[in-house]
Order: structure tokens, then C-alpha cells, then sequence
């Protein structure tokens, strides 16, 4: 593949999500980097692009997890990593709320609630509208792995709650709907057409 791989970011990677993020790939003809899941992130940024360079088509779904940490943990140094690298094109990040205190956010494009809407506020880990957040010009999502993301160039970022869960509304037996749409958001709004070049 001469030309830069394009990936998505996605940032949770417990054994849930993995399962969640595999399978979406596989039903919407998308890569998925396998290895780059685990809590926290079990492989460096570099090893991460020599296995993405290794795929056979982009999009490229790829998974970073900092397994609570709210400082820059293993998973934000990989997503650095890759983001910055000149052979990846970044089409957008899946940002994932969770519980984790002392971080700043991420300013997110939209939201995707439990209910599988569209909104432009944010939500927590269970996918549940926040209400009790001040208004800000766009919704701000909490998450470990987040952070980073004020710091790379992503150009479109969608707040969901955590992947695979989201007290069964994101099941995977019901085909993890809520990140499959915020997947298929970036897609979308990327103007790509699934499993494939347009």
C-alpha cells in the first residue's frame, strides 16, 4: 500500500471492546489491528505501524488503553505514536468516556447516547446523556485514554460511552450498535464508502 494508510482510533482495548471492535470490522469489511488491544496497551506505537502498514486494505481500526491511568500511560504514548506517523492518515478517533479523574477531556464532534442518537452533549461511560456539565461550544468527553487526543490531528471525533457495554445497550451480541454507528459516523463523514478505497 504506497499511498498512507488510513486508520481509526479507537480508545478503549479490555477484552470487550476488542471482541466489540473485531467484529464490527469484520461486518462492515474494515482492518482491525488485533494485537493493539489490552488493558493497558500491550504493544508500542512503532510495532503498531509496521502492523498496520502490513494490512491488506484500510480503513484501519486500531485500539489504544491506558487501563484507568490518568496520566500519559502506555496507550496515549502508542496513540502519539501513530497519529504522528507520516505513512498513517488519521480519519477519526472513537473517544470513550470513563470514570477515570484528574484529566482535561476531549472536545468531541458528537456524541452517540445508549439509545444510538445522535447528540451534541455529552456522555458518560454507560452511555447516558451528562447533564450536571457546563455548556461548552462542543460536548467534552472524560475518558483515560483521551487526553491525547488535544495534542495529534484528528479530524473528526465521536464520544461514546464504554465499548461492548453500556449496561447491555452496546452488547456485542447485538452487534455493539452504539460504536458501530460512531465508527460508521467517521466513515461517513470521511466520505468513504465501507471496506475499501471510494
Amino acid at each position: 500500500m504506497p499511498e498512507r494508510v488510513r486508520v481509526i482510533l479507537i480508545t478503549d482495548g479490555d477484552r470487550v471492546a476488542q471482541h466489540a471492535v473485531e467484529d464490527i470490522a469484520a461486518s462492515l469489511g474494515l482492518r482491525c489491528i488485533s494485537a493493539s488491544a489490552g488493558n493497558p496497551t500491550p504493544i508500542s506505537g512503532k510495532e503498531m505501524v509496521k502492523l498496520i502498514k502490513t494490512a491488506h486494505h484500510d480503513p484501519v481500526l486500531v485500539m489504544f488503553d491506558d487501563r484507568g491511568r490518568s496520566d500519559k500511560g502506555k496507550g496515549e504514548m502508542a496513540l502519539e505514536y501513530v497519529a504522528n506517523h507520516p505513512d498513517i492518515e488519521v480519519l477519526g478517533a472513537v473517544a470513550v468516556a470513563s470514570n477515570t479523574t484528574g484529566i482535561i477531556g476531549v472536545p468531541v464532534d458528537v456524541c452517540i447516547a445508549c439509545s444510538g442518537d445522535l447528540v451534541d452533549v455529552p456522555v458518560d461511560k454507560h452511555g447516558d446523556i451528562k447533564t450536571n456539565c457546563e455548556h461548552t461550544k462542543k460536548p467534552i468527553i472524560t475518558g483515560d485514554t483521551v487526553d491525547v487526543l488535544n495534542t495529534v490531528n484528528v479530524p473528526i471525533i465521536v464520544g461514546v460511552g464504554d465499548i461492548g457495554k453500556m449496561d447491555k445497550a452496546d452488547d456485542i451480541g447485538r452487534g455493539a450498535p452504539v460504536t458501530r454507528k460512531a465508527i460508521e459516523e467517521i466513515l461517513k463523514r470521511s466520505g468513504i464508502s465501507y471496506g475499501g478505497r471510494p
